[in-house]
C-alpha cells in the first residue's frame, strides 16, 4: 500500500464539518466528499487522516489529509482526479507520496487558525460569508492584553464545549491579533485544540475587546477549580484553518 499526503482548501459553508458521526451523523461532510470521489477512482473504501476536524462551517486554507491506497496513479494524477471530480468549493492544492509511517494528524506538530472580523462602516455584501461583522469597535489593546495570558500550556476546558474525560491540557505557542481599517485578524497557533476551542477563545476575546467582560475573567476561565467558561463559540463563518505545521 501507498501513503499519500493531499493539502486541501475548501469553503465549507454547506457541509456538517470535516466529519460528524454519533449524534447527528451525517454524510454531507467534506470527509465524504473525498472518500466518494477516491473510491470512484481507485475502487477503495479508503480510511482518511486529518490534521484538524474543523467544525460545521469552518472554512480551510491549508487542511491536511493521508490515507493509504493500492492505486498506481502518481500524486499529480490523483490531484487532477479530485479537482475534476469533486465539488467546486473543495480543491486539493498539493498531493504526494509520504513515507508508510506519516500520519496527517499523528505527525503533526502545530495547527494554525485564522479568525477574521470584519469592522468596515458597512457589512460587506460578497465578504458576509468568510468574516464575522462586528458592529462595535473592539480594543485591540485590551484583547492583545488577554491573549498574552493565553499563551503557554494550560487547561483549556472552559475554552471547550468537549465532554470526554480526555486530558484538556493543550499548549497555544502564539496569539496574535492584526488590524487594520477593515478588520481584525485573530491567529491562534497551538500543539492541538479541543472541540469549538478556537471559536470560544475568539468570542472570548472580542467581548473583551467590546468591555462585556474584563481581562481578568481570562484567569478564572484558565482555573481548573472555577466553574467559569468562555463565551459561546464565535460565529463558524469566520473561522479558517489557516496551516498545519509538521
Amino acid at each position: 500500500m501507498r501513503n499519500f499526503k493531499l493539502t486541501l482548501e475548501y469553503d465549507a459553508g454547506r457541509y456538517n464539518g470535516w466529519q460528524r458521526l454519533g449524534k447527528g451523523e451525517s454524510s454531507n461532510t467534506i470527509e465524504n466528499k473525498i472518500k466518494e470521489v477516491l473510491k470512484k477512482m481507485s475502487g477503495e473504501d479508503v480510511e482518511l487522516f486529518c490534521g484538524s476536524r474543523t467544525e460545521s462551517g469552518v472554512h480551510a486554507y491549508g487542511q491536511v489529509i493521508s490515507f493509504k491506497s493500492a492505486t498506481t496513479a502518481s500524486p499529480a494524477e490523483i490531484r487532477q482526479y479530485l479537482n475534476r471530480y469533486l465539488p467546486m468549493d473543495i480543491a486539493v492544492l498539493d498531493a504526494e507520496e509520504k513515507p508508510e509511517r506519516f500520519h496527517a494528524s499523528l505527525n503533526a506538530l502545530s495547527r494554525t487558525y485564522v479568525y477574521r472580523i470584519a469592522i468596515g462602516d458597512v457589512p460587506s455584501v460578497f465578504e458576509r460569508k468568510y468574516t464575522y461583522y462586528c458592529f462595535g469597535r473592539p480594543d485591540t489593546a485590551l484583547m492583545k492584553e488577554a491573549a498574552e495570558k493565553l499563551c503557554g500550556r494550560h487547561d483549556f476546558k472552559g475554552f471547550s464545549t468537549v465532554k470526554k474525560s480526555k486530558s484538556t491540557v493543550k499548549e497555544i505557542l502564539s496569539l496574535d491579533i492584526y488590524k487594520d481599517a477593515k478588520e481584525i485578524q485573530i491567529t491562534i497557533t497551538a500543539n492541538d485544540f479541543l472541540h469549538n476551542m478556537a471559536r470560544m477563545i475568539a468570542a472570548t476575546l472580542l467581548d473583551i475587546g467590546l468591555s462585556r467582560r474584563p481581562v481578568s475573567d481570562i484567569d478564572k476561565i484558565l482555573d481548573p477549580d472555577c466553574d467559569m467558561t468562555g463565551s459561546a463559540p464565535a460565529e463558524a463563518c469566520g473561522m479558517f484553518l489557516d496551516h498545519i505545521s509538521y
